[in-house]
């Protein structure tokens, strides 16, 4: 008795240092995590400690992957009931044996699709919707009786009159109203709760451009599809936007088709806001949809392939061929890589019984292996030794890249010194290394930025610009307008100012954007002229664009009073950051109308707002900018109007003026530009450059590019810079510079890093990203 006792004491001290190890190496795991829910990390600790030892992998998988807003949001009870509920689900479904852990994670597991409201709706599910389908066998089966029926048992139907687009369980069923968005995520909710591996999948345009849509996929051995609420009888991929989804595009972010993902991947949905954290990830599964391989012969099977990196075990983009036992090319192509689902490969129909021969090429590295197709599809693989990936064996600039990106940011040298950034590109490369600096400059911009954002004040060197804003309207797949709307007041007290900024705060509302009213930095007449404005309002659009889906095209200003007045100042001098103005109300001092050459401006201003001749400055303007038309065809696009009895306040009759400014959309590439320098100057102006501390007021500067030539016309003689990007030129063809009538450059320019990242730094605009350059020193002119 005495030794079975010293056992059974010994096994259970073994299993209880077990334990604590597991939950040593699991703290470990997301430690980083737990810091970054703040107040609401005794929650996270007590879910951790409380919950099952067997579900604890899915709860470390939730705490891992979630939003940060969740992480500080979500309670210990709430993760525990999705937890147990799912894994309740999970257990009793007849297909539990089909469903491996890393498809239960991720497809069954997660308590939301994308940025909807958390709902606990799976006890709810789980009670009211097995009953629905005791008789299915399988998860295709399931969710088929679904969709048939939970629409109707909750009284829940399609309309455009719903509240939001985005709406969780819960808030379609309490008015019965939802997008296809909401129809999508009841349905995968719904699937979820009893076991059924679902996602949500979209389309953020269609290629004819006539709108976006939503669907759901369910996993039965393969991924399938409907539409929710469009059950089309007991099929699956047989939905009314089959030939459509068959003209999409994979690599082109808003024609591609994206499954959303709750664990991490490189790509994100560009179908959302992505407010803050709530990045929505997602895996790119347009090949699904448009290959033309959807059935094959009887006679046939498929040969699936991919590479992974010996490493991460991440797959890679190879290239691959694929030969008969004579040589003869049966297909070729590229293995997908993260971006795209994990049972999603280069996929090739092959003769049972036929031999093939598989070739991958890495770089300078070849791997070869001969595959014999049975009755069931093979899957083949190759891997690639990690140091195949690193710049010391590897020329490509990409490569080095990546590597570069992957090390901490606190231990990158200065990219400018690294060889790699100094390399050519192809245009194709360009746009490659684009999205990766792009997408590590916005992770950056997050990091160190989020305080800002919180506090909802811009700083910059000494100087501060609060700022409020509201959301108006539903955002478009393209992302949100951004109204900024400055107020008026000046050499004055600072309450009298704050009372301007209150007034301003509510004076416009635009049917769908953002409207943000900064409050000026300064109490002084000029207010909004100073040359820390220019600056703070780079800086300010950035996190915009960032932390709130503002579409950098979509930017507006607008301005009453003294606000009017630095309208006058500040569209000119940066009238490639705003898709166009409007001034009420306000004086422009000595500034110029040059620069708006590709900035439609609109003048507001009271018949009667004599003080400082304002009306007659206004009236003056406006005819200076139609004959600014009327010299150039196709800019200066102004409108202006002095409203007939008023004085300096219009009575909100100039509240037109916001409908105007949000028909306009930003053109940051255009072919001809009139650079005027204020006293305030500038170092870049669209795809024109200047070297730092160069520029001079008065300066003028013409340009064009008429097809491969650019035509510089300077008022003086000085250095300048051009940028370019494949939506100004053909990089792929040489180019000609003409300055001051004198050719100065004939040939190709070359795409670079160093180029990319210095573009994105100067501005945060991903619509203005330029891959190359050519300075022209003022020797030359």
């Amino acid at each position: 008795m005495n030794l079975q006792f010293s056992k059974l004491l010994r096994l259970i001290v073994c299993l209880s240092l077990f334990t604590a190890v597991s939950r040593i190496e699991a703290d470990d795991a997301w430690r980083g995590r737990l810091e970054l829910a703040g107040e609401n990390r005794a929650q996270i600790e007590q879910a951790w400690n409380t919950i099952a030892v067997e579900q604890r992998p899915g709860l470390e998988f939730l705490l891992l992957h979630m939003p940060e807003k969740d992480l500080r949001q979500l309670s210990a009870e709430f993760l525990l009931d999705n937890c147990r509920l799912a894994y309740m689900a999970w257990q009793a479904a007849p297909w539990r044996s089909q469903i491996d852990e890393p498809m239960f994670f991720n497809e069954i597991l997660p308590y939301a699709c994308v940025n909807e409201v958390r709902d606990s709706w799976r006890q709810k599910f789980y009670e009211e919707l097995r009953p629905l389908i005791e008789d299915c066998q399988t998860p295709g089966q399931a969710a088929v009786k679904l969709n048939q029926q939970i629409f109707s048992k909750y009284q829940v139907k399609y309309s455009t009159q719903r509240r939001k687009a985005i709406q969780s369980p819960a808030e379609s069923m309490e008015t019965g109203l939802a997008s296809c968005s909401g129809l999508s995520i009841m349905l995968v909710d719904a699937c979820r709760a009893v076991g059924v591996p679902a996602r949500f999948v979209g389309v953020p345009r269609w290629t004819d451009n006539s709108g976006n849509h939503s669907w759901v996929e369910i996993w039965d051995g393969d991924w399938k599809f409907t539409g929710a609420a469009e059950p089309n009888g007991d099929q699956l991929n047989a939905t009314w936007f089959n030939g459509r989804a068959a003209q999409q595009k994979r690599d082109e972010a808003m024609y591609a088709i994206y499954a959303a993902s709750f664990r991490e991947t490189p790509v994100k949905f560009p179908m959302f806001s992505r407010r803050n954290d709530s990045a929505i990830f997602a895996v790119n599964v347009t090949d699904r949809y448009t290959s033309d391989l959807k059935s094959i012969a009887d006679n046939q099977q498929w040969l699936r392939i991919r590479a992974v990196d010996s490493s991460t075990r991440e797959r890679l983009a190879v290239s691959v061929v694929v030969s008969d036992s004579q040589g003869q090319i049966l297909g070729d192509g590229q293995t997908k890589d993260e971006r795209f689902d994990r049972n999603d490969h280069f996929s090739l129909a092959v003769a049972k019984g036929k031999t093939v021969q598989v070739k991958w090429t890495w770089q300078a590295e070849v791997q070869m292996q001969e595959v014999t197709l049975g009755d069931t599809p093979s899957l083949v693989s190759a891997t690639f030794a990690n140091e195949k990936l690193s710049p010391a064996t590897d020329g490509s600039a990409l490569t080095e890249l990546k590597a570069y990106l992957r090390l901490p940011r606190a231990e990158r040298p200065e990219l400018a010194q690294q060889s790699f950034a100094e390399k050519s590109l192809t245009p194709k490369e360009a746009d490659q290394a684009s999205q990766l600096l792009w997408q590590d400059f916005v992770a950056e911009v997050r990091e160190t930025r989020t305080s800002e954002m919180e506090k909802k004040q811009i700083e910059w060197q000494e100087w501060k610009m609060p700022f409020a804003y509201s959301v108006h309207g539903e955002s478009p797949v393209t992302g949100r307008r951004l109204f900024i709307s400055m107020h008026g007041g000046g050499e004055a007290p600072a309450r009298v100012n704050d009372r301007q900024w209150e007034n301003q705060k509510k004076l416009y509302s635009p049917e769908e954007g953002i409207y943000l009213a900064p409050r000026a930095p300064t109490n002084s007449w000029n207010m909004w002229h100073q040359g820390h404005i220019d600056p703070l309002y780079d800086r300010l659009i950035t996190n915009l664009i960032v932390f709130e889906n503002v579409n950098p095209d979509c930017v507006y200003l607008l301005g009453y009073s003294a606000g009017g007045d630095g309208v006058y100042q500040v569209a000119p001098r940066m009238a490639d950051r705003f898709a166009a103005a409007a001034m009420m109300a306000g004086h422009p001092n000595e500034a110029q109308p040059l620069s708006l050459r590709n900035l439609p401006f609109a003048i507001h201003m009271g018949a009667n707002d004599s003080a400082f001749k304002r009306n007659e400055v206004a009236a003056s303007w406006g005819k200076r900018l139609t004959e600014l038309r009327q010299e150039d065809a196709e800019g200066y696009e102004s409108f202006t109007k002095l409203h007939e009895g008023k004085g300096h306040w219009m009575d909100r009759q100039d509240g037109e003026a916001v409908a105007w400014l949000a028909a306009k959309t930003r053109n940051v590439w255009p072919t001809k530009i009139v650079w005027h320098q204020d006293d305030v100057t500038h170092d870049r102006f669209y795809w024109l450059t200047m070297p730092p501390g160069i520029a001079k007021a008065g300066l003028t500067i013409r340009a064009e590019c008429i097809g491969q030539k650019i035509v510089v016309v300077a008022s003086e003689e000085t250095p300048i810079g051009i940028r370019f990007s494949g939506k100004l030129v053909d990089l792929s063809r040489p180019v000609e510079i003409v300055v001051n009538d004198k050719a100065v450059f004939q040939g190709l320019v070359s795409p670079k890093i160093a180029v990319i990242a210095k573009s994105i730094r100067e501005r945060g605009d991903p619509s203005g990203i330029a891959v190359a350059e050519w300075n022209i020193p003022a020797s030359e002119k």
